[in-house]
């Protein structure tokens, strides 16, 4: 079993008990504050901390010291300076490496080596990278001809939108956290952080980074709680916040875009998914079922990402199933700190009931069971963690609310295909649009097929892979707007035309 260890809660400022408590943190201090409400560990079910729920008052202050750090030493950065110190933030972040590790693991109950070898790498990533891309972000000028004969110059300037209000989800915390913050710092925003109440840690703990790199006070805040009647709405509705992105489900950013309507904030939202993957005959089989047990067991399918329908070319069809099969009851669950665990529990007790609902609705709607469909049975104490077997069923209708609703669990449909064309409107008969993947050896069909998907973004016999420069959304129920490189630093910046007479 793994705790959140002391050094960590030391990092957070927090002296005390084991069972420890998570504050917010404002304008550089760290704040406490009623009422309280527990940190969960989802492999044993054992609460690891208290975490002090940020009141409305308490969001008007990080909000204020936001607004006063713009005005201060940080909005006086050159974009050099503002660079140098967000490389800073990344090496205070591999200089705590484990205690990120170790807090990660703790709140998501992710195996400790996929948060060591992602999560937390990338965290550093992100920093390094927007970093370095804020440098060298050019910008449109364009000398002109007036009228009369003359001639006028534009070019545009870059300026930052002022309070950002980022809200993150529990699934990849310090990832999608760090995914957020980094180019918003780069831009020469403030920030205002609400993570998930589920994963409040590596906010937390992020913010000691933040100081020891030097991030002026008020520039980095956090504020812990729930969504509506909570921070998150606060957040949301508060008109010296001026954009707002965030990442979760699609039902909350509709939530999110209605609250936001009368001040016209700019948001940014990534949302759920219900993705497909097509696997032709011609495929390479034995990386195709690799890459798709990855892509539907990774982090115990809570990944938006994840592949939830799995399209089969009739020829190939039996024995792919039999291949994922196998692949899912070769899993291993068990202590997030175990070398041999690859498969970790699910993030509450509450989605693990939401998950076992559609397992008993895929049963009613005349689903075949190949594998998994209900709990793991351990005998020791993680019978009270919130684990539940990687699923994989067949023989459902394309208009079965399990093929059309997203799950976000280690669950996957398998289904038969004849003919190029029946896969891609299969594949693309969803209000969802976030991601697809096409397995193929004929260079041709990948490209031709990865063009007719309605998604965001589309691999080609792979999954997972990202370059961070490159767009990254969804579109339908799956987000509005992109991230990545360039469009990031284009959504947290006001693009301003100077027009000068010569």
């Amino acid at each position: 079993m793994l705790r959140l260890c002391l050094s960590c809660y030391d990092c957070l400022g927090l002296p005390g008990n084991l069972v420890k408590l998570i504050r917010n943190y404002i304008d550089g201090r760290f704040v406490s504050g009623k009422p309280e409400f527990a940190d969960v560990n989802p492999a044993d079910g054992t609460t690891i901390a208290h975490v002090t729920e940020a009141n409305a008052a308490q969001v008007d202050e990080a909000i204020y010291a936001a607004r006063q750090a713009l005005r201060g030493e940080w909005g006086q950065l050159s974009v050099r300076e503002r660079a140098a110190r967000l490389h800073r933030v990344a090496d205070a972040i591999e200089e705590r490496f484990d205690c990120f590790v170790q807090a990660e693991v703790a709140d998501t109950g992710k195996p400790l080596s996929l948060a060591s070898s992602l999560d937390v790498p990338r965290a550093a990533a992100n920093f390094r990278v927007f970093a370095d891309l804020i440098k060298m972000a050019g910008l449109e000028s364009f000398q002109t001809e007036t009228p009369d004969g003359a001639q006028a110059l534009n070019y545009a300037v870059r300026k930052p939108l002022g309070v950002v209000g980022v809200i993150t989800p529990w699934n990849l915390p310090l990832l999608l956290l760090t995914w957020k913050v980094a180019p918003a710092l780069a831009c020469g925003n403030s920030v205002v952080v609400k993570p998930s109440e589920e994963t409040p840690a590596t906010a937390t703990l992020l913010a000691e980074a933040m100081q020891e790199a030097g991030i002026p006070r008020g520039v980095y805040n956090v504020v812990h709680g729930f969504g509506p009647g909570s921070a998150g709405e606060c957040l949301t509705q508060h008109p010296d916040v001026n954009a707002i992105t965030f990442t979760g489900e699609s039902k909350t950013g509709a939530a999110i875009m209605k609250s936001v309507a009368s001040t016209v904030k700019p948001v940014s939202f990534e949302l759920g998914g219900k993705n497909a993957a097509i696997v032709f005959a011609d495929c390479n089989f034995e990386d195709a079922v690799k890459g798709l047990s990855d892509a539907v067991f990774l982090n115990t399918g809570q990944v938006c990402l994840c592949a939830e329908r799995v399209y089969v070319e009739g020829k190939i069809f039996g024995e792919f199933v039999e291949a994922l099969k196998a692949k899912a009851e070769g899993l291993n669950p068990g202590w997030p700190n175990e070398e041999k665990t690859n498969l970790g529990p699910l993030i509450s007790a509450q989605h693990r009931e939401k998950v076992l609902s559609y397992h008993r609705l895929a049963k009613e709607e005349g689903a075949t069971l190949v594998t998994g469909g209900g709990v793991p049975q351990f005998g020791d104490d993680r019978d009270r963690g919130f684990y539940v077997q990687p699923t994989i069923y067949t023989g459902l209708r394309e208009s079965a609310r399990c093929v059309k609703e997203e799950i976000f669990g280690p669950v996957c449909h398998v289904a038969p295909f004849d003919s190029e064309e029946e896969a891609v409107a299969m594949a693309n008969d969803t209000k969802y649009g976030l991601a697809a993947s096409i397995w193929t050896s004929n260079l041709k069909r990948g490209h031709r097929v990865a063009q007719q998907m309605n998604v965001g973004i589309t691999w080609v016999n792979c999954w997972f892979l990202r370059d961070l420069r490159t767009p990254f959304g969804g579109v339908g129920l799956s987000g509005i707007g992109r991230e990545g490189g360039m469009h990031s630093l284009n959504f947290y910046s006001e693009l301003n035309n100077i027009c000068i007479r010569l």
